[in-house]
């Protein structure tokens, strides 16, 4: 099995209604009340999906009074974000790579046309 960086937080996010979540949370933190208003699914649903996030640590919660309001937890997003990002950077070196090949190729046909 290959482990990768952010490989938990892309496991929880593997379910729509988790990515859903996060989307309403990178707009503002929120409780589960608030969240369950704006998803088609219950409170004890969005809880449970919640308590999945934060073991992702894709989120992290703090008690407001008797509300606990959840936000999301840089830490985890950026364990994602540098996954992905590796990615970028393959593709970058490899177009560079393209473009100097490139290059030579257009250098070597103008000295074969002098």
């Amino acid at each position: 099995m290959i482990t990768y960086q952010g490989g938990v937080q892309l496991d929880a996010l593997g379910d729509p209604r988790r990515r859903e979540i996060v989307a309403l949370l990178s707009q503002e933190p929120a409780s589960v009340g608030t969240l369950a208003e704006r998803l088609p699914i219950s409170r004890p649903a969005v809880s449970q999906h919640l308590g999945i996030l934060k073991t992702a640590d894709l989120v992290q919660v703090r008690a407001e009074g008797t509300r606990r309001v959840y936000s999301l937890d840089p830490a985890g997003i950026a364990e994602v974000r540098a996954f992905l990002e590796t990615f970028w950077r393959e593709d970058l070196q490899q177009f560079a790579a393209y473009v100097e090949q490139q290059a030579r190729t257009a250098d070597q046909a103008d000295k074969d046309i002098r």
